[in-house]
């Protein structure tokens, strides 16, 4: 056997240890690394929060079946838009327009039926093809003129909201009008029973749009290239991910999922204004959103806490308006949770700094 060579003698004295990355030894830390693993948990912690504060100040009457149900009643259009937006946001833009594509979209669909003598399936998808259409354009003009989403959607809000209140007349279609011809477009407004609670259909779309855009996020490749777009477009295109086409459809998708808001508007309202085009619908999607957990840098968040801060914004209304507390705490507490979701957000990104 050859002798070892003079720089093999040196080595033989090193270490052998195999290097090891340090864990983090604080609580407060592993909570850091925790909440950075599981971005619905923040919102889930404040919802439980809240559930339980206002049931202890109001007893059994918050828990009945009947508050909890109707929460879930009002919460569901705004709900589907916020999970709509969630979409946009994570590929670090923002749709301002999300909530006059919906009004655009339901008046549509409603002239459709009276003004057009349209069948129902036709006047449905007509709904859902021009909020389609809107959710493209933005989308186009985002991912191939490379306009700042900001500008580009406020924009097309004022565009928007302009053309239905031109379109309509401001005219109201009235909720006899409509299911003189047909009761199909209000059919998410139908309840049934379960236990002590009513349940819409409305919810149960909310519910089971929220399944599929969860699954579609962790399970799909397109899911997993909304979040590397949002993360790092640079890096999403050195990887072979064709960006623009990834915005364009994401914004197309958001706004088809704007048209089913509308259908669920349209049977949880009744009757079809035009004059609802200047709802903050657009605030309350984002306000749902951002309490949610969602990082309005993108690329972060998940659509389950997206559900938990649109049950947040139902829970503190219904909580406060049972204590008959002043509307204004409601503006304020929400304030409050969007100002404190973005600076744990902050705190949380620091794990992957």
């Amino acid at each position: 056997m050859s002798q070892p060579q003079e720089f093999e003698k040196v080595l033989s004295g090193s270490a052998a240890k195999v290097a090891q990355f340090e864990e983090p030894k604080s609580g407060l830390r592993r909570l850091q690394h925790f909440l950075h693993s599981n971005p619905a948990m923040v919102p889930l912690i404040v919802l439980v929060a809240l559930i339980v504060f206002f049931g202890i100040a109001r007893g059994p009457k918050f828990f009945s079946a009947y508050t909890l149900t109707l929460i879930m009643q009002q919460v569901a259009v705004v709900g589907i838009l916020a999970a709509a937006q969630t979409l946009v946001v994570l590929t670090a833009g923002i749709d301002l327009s999300i909530g006059v594509i919906m009004v655009f979209s339901f008046v549509i669909t409603g002239n459709a039926v009276l003004t057009y003598g349209l069948p129902w399936p036709l006047a449905i998808l007509s709904g859902f093809a021009i909020a389609g259409l809107c959710g493209w354009l933005n989308g186009f003009l985002v991912s191939r003129l490379k306009l700042p989403p900001f500008i580009v959607t406020l924009g097309t809000w004022n565009i928007v909201m302009a053309v239905c209140l031109i379109y309509s007349a401001n005219a109201t279609l009235r909720e006899a009008d409509l299911t003189a011809i047909t009761s199909m477009l209000h059919i998410f407004g139908i309840s049934f029973k379960l236990g002590g609670a009513a349940i819409t259909l409305g919810v149960v779309a909310m519910i089971l749009l929220y399944i599929a855009l969860w699954y579609m996020l962790n399970y799909t490749a397109f899911g997993r290239h909304i979040y590397a777009v949002g993360d790092d477009p640079e890096a999403a295109d050195l990887a072979g991910i064709r960006t623009k086409n990834v915005l364009l459809k994401t914004y197309a998708l958001a706004g088809i999922i704007a048209g089913l808001a509308a259908w669920v508007s349209i049977g949880r309202n009744g009757s079809i204004s035009p004059s609802t085009v200047v709802t903050d619908y657009n605030l309350q999607a984002i306000t749902a959103a951002v309490i949610g957990g969602i990082s309005l840098f993108g690329g972060r968040g998940s659509i389950l806490g997206v559900l938990f801060g649109t049950l947040i914004v139902g829970v503190m209304s219904m909580g406060l308006n049972m204590l008959n507390a002043d509307p204004q705490w409601k503006v304020l507490l929400t304030g409050v949770l969007i100002i404190g979701a973005v600076a744990i957000d902050q705190w949380i990104r620091k794990v992957s700094g």
